[in-house]
């Protein structure tokens, strides 16, 4: 790969122009998917300038980058093209398999089509930045285009869970020593600070997860825009996350000593402070940028392409590869059906849950609605049945059921609110159990694998936990959601389904299944649950 003198500028082959606007479309189609995404999923807000970056970003590559071309009748540029083109359609394949057991807006989904999209991006890349076509110079500042679409999807349930966690525990244990440092009293339990007269949660949204997803997008951005040197490419992007993770941590501190002054931080001080902390760090990670870099002149106007074309072949793997996607998502929409539960109107929870039972007291606290706006639903339910023996022995049952509508939540956000993601958050400890996966016995009654879970507080009171994600009125198999023939087989089974309704049932009891089983309470429950798909 060797730069090529300037001279004037040529007009590509229509041929190429008809690529690079095919590669234009399946941007757009991509943006299209995600854009519901972008708009309810607040870490993914930076999504909605992806479009904008990537054309800037590819206009920047042309006009100040470097102008290098890939040799003609090279081995591994033609090479490259196979597999990019080849891996876009495998990987297209592989996200509808995945989607007929998880939905498309799964988080999985999305990660597996935008790794299609790159390697359809990257194989146009090699076809026209050969020395004889020149429309797109393959630079650090055109992959960077192609990388951001990467940053730009949902963070898969499981990776996100852990990294939330991380940082809800780095955040409440540094602003902890903070306090202590400043004379302020507080200890910590779990994330969350109890002050003198308050106590302060960190909850997902202020783990600062979407400061660093957007740093890290943003430092990429400036280190392609307006860095050219590779040093300072380097220091910018290892500054976004460090950067990110210390303006959090200012953020969770001013709003903890607000709460310890008397200070209502709900509402305005939480989402001014969150707003500002963006805007701040966006504005140091472009001035980091000029600091490092003070930029040149433009360079060379893209010279002309030869005379002789390149040969056609390349071109047909791409088009080859693309004709094989488009054959695999018409028939992704012949077996799609849309749900069977589509525009009714939303179940009655409290049907599902008896409000009283024999030998039982019932509670129903009615402070759930609190946390609608992070799980996107205002359909919440839950009871406790408390059952006192003579011998003096406590057997608590708690049953949680939210409701999803279809088209409400993408399935990635609903399942990224289960116990794994949100109880240790709150200071219940995970315990090892012998099988994370039961199947609850019941009499007459037929119940899907269950995840199972065993928390403990920090004073040693247990809770078996068993939770079920339903969605289009059938659980989501997430025993091997990795087994490429187990989910083609679901898929044929039931569907490449549009969209379907969403449950989330959490069963959580001091006692082990095997207590509860012979319960009526727990059998007339399970009866109830048996209709939406358990």
């Amino acid at each position: 790969m060797n730069p090529a003198p300037a001279s004037a500028p040529g007009r590509p082959a229509g041929r190429y122009l008809a690529l690079g606007a095919m590669l234009l479309a399946l941007v757009a189609a991509f943006a299209a998917l995600l854009w519901p995404e972008w708009r309810s999923n607040p870490d993914l807000s930076h999504g909605f300038f992806a479009p904008v970056i990537f054309l800037l970003l590819l206009w920047e590559s042309r006009r100040s980058g470097t102008p290098r071309w890939l040799p003609a009748g090279r081995y591994l540029p033609e090479l490259g093209i196979v597999f990019a083109c080849g891996a876009g359609a495998l990987l297209f394949g592989l996200a509808g398999i995945f989607a007929a057991s998880l939905a498309w807006n799964h988080a999985l989904v999305c990660l597996v089509l935008a790794g299609s999209l790159c390697c359809f991006l990257f194989g146009g890349l090699l076809i026209l930045a050969d020395e004889r076509v020149r429309l797109v110079p393959f630079n650090w500042i055109s992959l960077t285009a192609i990388f951001l679409w990467l940053l730009i999807t949902p963070v898969p349930n499981g990776t996100y869970a852990r990294l939330t966690f991380a940082l809800q525990g780095f955040v409440t244990g540094n602003v902890l020593q903070m306090l202590h440092v400043l004379g302020v009293p507080a200890r910590q339990h779990g994330n969350i600070i109890e002050l003198a007269t308050t106590s302060v949660g960190v909850e997902e949204a202020c783990s600062g997860i979407r400061s660093l997803l957007s740093c890290v997008y943003a430092g990429f951005f400036f280190a392609a825009w307006q860095v050219r040197r590779p040093l300072g490419r380097l220091v910018l992007i290892v500054a976004a996350p460090l950067l990110a993770l210390g303006m959090n941590f200012v953020r969770s501190l001013t709003l903890t000593l607000l709460a310890n002054a008397g200070q209502e931080i709900a509402g305005f001080w939480h989402d001014a402070t969150g707003f500002a902390i963006l805007g701040v760090t966006a504005l140091a990670l472009a001035g980091l940028a000029v600091l490092l870099e003070s930029r040149a002149g433009p360079a060379s106007a893209v010279p002309a392409p030869p005379a002789a074309p390149p040969e056609r072949w390349p071109l047909g793997v791409f088009w080859t590869s693309l004709v094989a996607m488009m054959v695999l998502a018409g028939f992704f929409f012949v077996h799609s059906r849309p749900a069977a539960s589509a525009g009714q109107p939303p179940p009655l929870l409290a049907a599902m849950l008896p409000a009283q039972a024999d030998g039982w007291a019932v509670r129903t606290p009615n402070d759930l609605y609190q946390f609608a706006d992070i799980l996107q639903t205002s359909h919440l339910l839950e009871r406790t049945y408390l059952r006192t023996t003579g011998d003096g022995q406590l057997t608590q049952l708690t049953v949680y059921i939210a409701y999803w509508a279809a088209g409400q939540a993408s399935v990635s956000r609903v399942a990224s609110h289960t116990p794994d993601a949100c109880w240790p958050g709150a200071g219940w400890i995970a315990k090892p159990v012998l099988d994370e996966q039961e199947v609850p016995q019941l009499p007459g009654i037929t119940i899907f694998p269950a995840e199972h879970r065993l928390f403990k507080n920090p004073e040693g009171y247990p809770q078996h936990v068993w939770f079920w994600h339903v969605y289009d009125r059938r659980v989501i198999n997430y025993q091997d959601p990795y087994s490429v023939p187990a989910l083609f087989k679901l898929a044929l089974q039931y569907g490449f389904r549009r969209q379907g309704d969403q449950f989330f049932v959490r069963v959580s009891s001091n006692k082990p299944w095997h207590d509860l089983a012979a319960e009526p309470l727990v059998q007339e429950i399970f009866a109830n649950l048996a209709r939406i798909g358990l």
